[in-house]
């Protein structure tokens, strides 16, 4: 699972609607530089509550994941939330020979359909600049996407790749986010109309992918892709499985659990090769609810009101959201991404990411030297970590932040 509380589906009210999701990542983002704050530990250990059922058994997990393609047109996997481990993956799956001879597509969550044609061409290896390029994952709706470690990497890798295998085997990477220019947007009320990821992803898949047969691995944080979404806010795999149901394998990390284990040879997975992949179904592991993978939602309204969400729809067995697991190594022990240096130290683009998530309202770039410190700070600690932070500091660091952003410069 991907970055806990940017993955989670959170209630955030906010002035316009229509561009709730679009701003989700800023407002949340606000909690993940919070958790500084003296936090709560919300990991779950298998002690506490393991149910019935068969042991998992750990696979190697490329292999696996290969073979899941002779029997699904979809694979989906959690990518570029700030976990590390996993990014890297993906990055030696993508690299290994036969990925290319059974996947056709890439389908990634951090890429903004406007720019489909310039990635194209990039892909192809066409003499296209890199500055150019950039602009369809740096451009798209999502902070987290704009600074990604992984993205940076990942499409620069399949155009390597792609020069290296027959062009009728080139693989073509699918910006999934809706198309947004923001040349055009000064304010809210000039953010699209109807702007909706999950349905924009359903629909590229649908017309990209389903309708022609082919074979696509799908790169997104985990909400996005689990089969028994939440009826009012559903994901894309749930959307178009309507019309195309049992063509999607989804695999998802472990999340939160298993993240307080006192010593490394209390895990339950001590004795499970690095990386390795399980199926879900008839295992113990998945009988667990998706709540205990998960830290609660956090929902933020406009007013800097914070308050635990728990979703009902997360209180279901782990088996009717995902097909497998993947573990990647000791859960208390896996590493985050850091900020690329070549974003951070881009004054140009973190100015203008200033003047984008300002417009959400919880403006977390209120400096650029501050925001660099922070970034600076974050090194000290090279692990995940899975908390949930203090819903009063969450608030008062909020209302300092409107404070500030409106504060006349």
């Amino acid at each position: 699972m991907d970055n806990r509380m940017l993955q989670a589906k959170s209630s955030i009210q906010l002035a316009s609607p229509r561009v709730r999701q679009m701003i989700f990542s800023f407002c949340v983002l606000l909690f993940l530089v919070m958790i500084t704050i003296p936090a709560i530990g919300r990991a779950q250990t298998p002690q506490q509550s393991k149910p019935a059922g068969a042991n998992p058994i750990p696979e190697p997990a490329i292999p696996a994941i290969l073979t899941a393609f002779d029997k699904y047109e979809v694979v989906g996997l959690p990518a570029a939330h700030g976990f590390k481990d996993a990014d890297d993956f993906i990055l030696t799956l993508i690299r290994t020979p036969a990925f290319s001879e059974k996947v056709n597509d890439i389908a990634v969550e951090c890429g903004n359909s406007l720019y489909q044609p310039v990635l194209d061409r990039y892909m192809a290896g066409e003499d296209v600049p890199f500055a150019e390029a950039r602009k369809a994952w740096r451009n798209t709706s999502q902070f987290m996407c704009s600074t990604s470690a992984f993205f940076e990497q990942l499409f620069p890798l399949v155009r390597a790749i792609n020069q290296k295998i027959p062009p009728g085997k080139h693989l073509r990477v699918l910006a999934c986010d809706p198309p947004l220019d923001w040349d055009q947007v000064k304010s809210l009320a000039d953010f699209p109309k109807g702007f909706d990821r999950d349905i924009s992803a359903a629909t590229v898949m649908e017309k990209e992918v389903l309708s022609k047969h082919r074979k696509a691995l799908m790169l997104f944080g985990i909400y996005h892709l689990t089969h028994a979404a939440d009826p009012k806010n559903p994901s894309a795999v749930s959307i178009y499985e309507k019309d195309h149901p049992n063509l999607t394998f989804v695999v998802s990390d472990l999340g939160t659990f298993d993240t307080d284990s006192p010593a490394l040879s209390n895990s339950p997975f001590v004795s499970w090769p690095i990386p390795s992949f399980a199926r879900a179904k008839g295992t113990w592991l998945s009988a667990l609810d998706l709540s205990q993978f998960l830290p609660p939602g956090l929902s933020i309204d406009s007013d800097c009101n914070v308050r635990i969400v728990i979703s009902k729809s997360t209180q279901r067995p782990m088996e009717e959201f995902v097909d497998a697991f993947l573990y990647f190594g000791p859960q208390d022990l896996r590493l985050k991404e850091q900020m690329p240096a070549d974003v951070a130290s881009d004054t140009d683009f973190m100015t203008e990411l200033q003047r984008r998530e300002a417009m959400s309202g919880f403006s977390m770039i209120v400096t650029l030297k501050e925001f660099n410190q922070r970034i600076l700070n974050s090194a000290e600690n090279p692990l995940l970590a899975f908390k949930q932070a203090d819903t009063k500091a969450i608030a008062k660091r909020c209302l300092e932040r409107k404070a500030q952003s409106s504060t006349p410069k």
